[in-house]
């Protein structure tokens, strides 16, 4: 009988799309995760102020199934730590400052709990390694997606339009529309969303959960909240004590979610701070 041709495993990393911004080589690089629906270019204005501001090198990414990363039908956080991790090793990296913001605040705690010699110290950005958000809100916005419908040979501006449109039904909140929109792209002529929402909605208990770690991460760890969200609260408090008994919990006031956004020269300011002294 003829072999059958080895199918791509999906225990598998994939090659991470990054984007690097050069910063001082005495100092650790920084590689800075995004959350569920997010891309690098979240962090890019990010990455240029710690640069200008004396940190190392920072690599920002894009998770699989996300901005320019491959595709993969597997989404949990053991597969995403290791894609960040080939990455890591793909160059050279053998140390670096990880800082995550939700899910990929969960992804940095997972890889640090996993392979504590790759990282100096670890940010997470409003997000605790406990159940995050009911996952029926999520489904109601990727079932939205799944549903939105676009003509071809439209406008970039009118394809962005219509299919803010056919969200605000379901997602109220106008910046969380525009956030889920930087997904749509043109692709030969057809707008399509570059977001793997099948692998997502498939995966999304997985990704509102976190796994299950029983040898704590003991470098220094922030974990950044926005005083304005309920992502990280005090009844967290024992559970990252355990997992990262060097922790320090901050707060930015006036800050939701997406901190860096709301108040990004206090957030700068705190991971300047949270950096180890040149």
């Amino acid at each position: 009988p003829m072999a059958t041709p080895p199918r791509p495993s999906p225990r598998r990393a994939v090659p991470l799309a990054h984007v690097e911004v050069g910063g001082r080589g005495d100092r650790p690089p920084l590689v800075l995760l995004h959350g569920l629906f997010g891309s690098h270019g979240n962090f890019q204005t990010v990455a240029k102020a710690l640069v200008r501001r004396g940190s190392g090198k920072v690599l920002t990414l894009d998770a699989r199934n996300h901005g320019g990363s491959p595709h993969s039908p597997l989404m949990t956080y053991e597969a995403m730590s290791l894609d960040v991790q080939h990455l890591l090793s793909r160059l050279g990296i053998t140390k670096c400052i990880l800082l995550g913001h939700s899910m990929g605040g969960k992804t940095a705690m997972t890889l640090a709990l996993q392979r504590p010699d790759l990282v100096e110290r670890l940010i997470s950005v409003d997000i605790s390694p406990v159940s995050t958000a009911p996952v029926s809100e999520f489904s109601a916005y990727i079932s939205a997606m799944k549903a939105v419908k676009i003509p071809d040979g439209l406008s970039r501006s009118a394809a962005r339009q219509l299919a803010d449109d056919q969200l605000r039904p379901v997602v109220q909140l106008t910046q969380l529309r525009q956030f889920l929109l930087t997904n749509l792209v043109e692709v030969e002529g057809h707008y399509v969303w570059r977001v793997n929402l099948e692998a997502i909605s498939h995966h999304l208990a997985d990704i509102m959960n976190f796994p299950v770690f029983h040898k704590p991460y003991s470098g220094p760890a922030l974990f950044l909240g926005g005083s304005n969200s309920p992502y990280i609260s005090s009844k967290d408090y024992p559970e990252i004590q355990r997992l990262f008994p060097k922790a320090d919990v901050q707060y930015i006031e006036g800050a939701g979610h997406i901190v860096h956004q709301d108040k990004f020269e206090e957030f700068i300011t705190a991971v300047l701070n949270f950096l180890p002294p040149p």
